[in-house]
């Protein structure tokens, strides 16, 4: 009987500094996906590849004879391509038909990477699967029109909401510590950074357009 796959996790080749502990997510991700330099990051972690793609320009020879002998299945493309190594890996994940995609190693390094790889997150959940992006510092996830709930989560006690359209309608915060009651909000707005929860649970609404949520946590220095 073929084990149903729920989760998939997909490595970029985003910064070490900013990778989270891999290992913590080890027992919710059935399939791990490295994209191009994110093989070496699970190869690091000591975790199983079952797919590496990408054209792999970022890795030597060497590098990449390793990653064929310890992944199960290795795709390389051509380095001139439309797609990103990340959009490559995300496609492969969709056919998968999972309930949530993780993605790390795609924040930090080159801003444009990094807004391209938020933007990433949208056909995830066109397609009705969850995606979170995360970091050491943070957990990005984006939101259709509806009504959901949010857990205290320890490790990433700030919460901000931040428009992905140019507006965001019927924006509606109860459990917070700044709650809000059909609010529009608006691209180079701030009015929704920071927030807290108030307790162990929350829920946020809104009626149209398309919402990004950051759980984030201060880095001490």
């Amino acid at each position: 009987m073929v084990q149903q796959i729920k989760t998939v996790g997909i490595v970029a080749g985003g910064p070490d500094k900013h990778i989270a502990n891999l290992s913590k997510y080890n027992q919710m991700v059935d399939y791990w996906i490295g994209a191009d330099h994110g093989c070496i990051t699970l190869l690091d972690h000591h975790l199983l590849i079952n797919l590496a793609v990408g054209d792999f320009d970022s890795i030597n020879e060497q590098l990449f004879n390793k990653v064929k002998e310890n992944a199960e299945e290795t795709i390389r493309y051509p380095i001139e391509k439309n797609e990103t190594d990340l959009e490559l890996a995300i496609a492969y994940a969709l056919k998968l038909f999972p309930d949530q995609v993780f993605l790390f190693g795609v924040t930090g390094g080159r801003m444009d990477h990094t807004l391209a790889n938020v933007q990433q997150l949208l056909p995830i959940i066109q397609q009705n699967i969850k995606a979170v992006i995360v970091d050491k510092q943070n957990a990005i996830l984006l939101f259709e029109p509806g009504t959901y709930s949010i857990d205290l989560d320890p490790d990433y006690t700030n919460i901000s909401f931040i428009p992905f359209s140019k507006t965001v309608e019927g924006l509606t915060l109860e459990g917070f510590y700044y709650p809000l009651d059909n609010h529009t909000l608006s691209w180079g707005s701030t009015r929704c950074l920071s927030n807290k929860l108030l307790s162990k649970k929350g829920t946020f609404s809104f009626d149209r357009g398309i919402l990004i949520m950051i759980k984030s946590r201060d880095v001490l220095l």
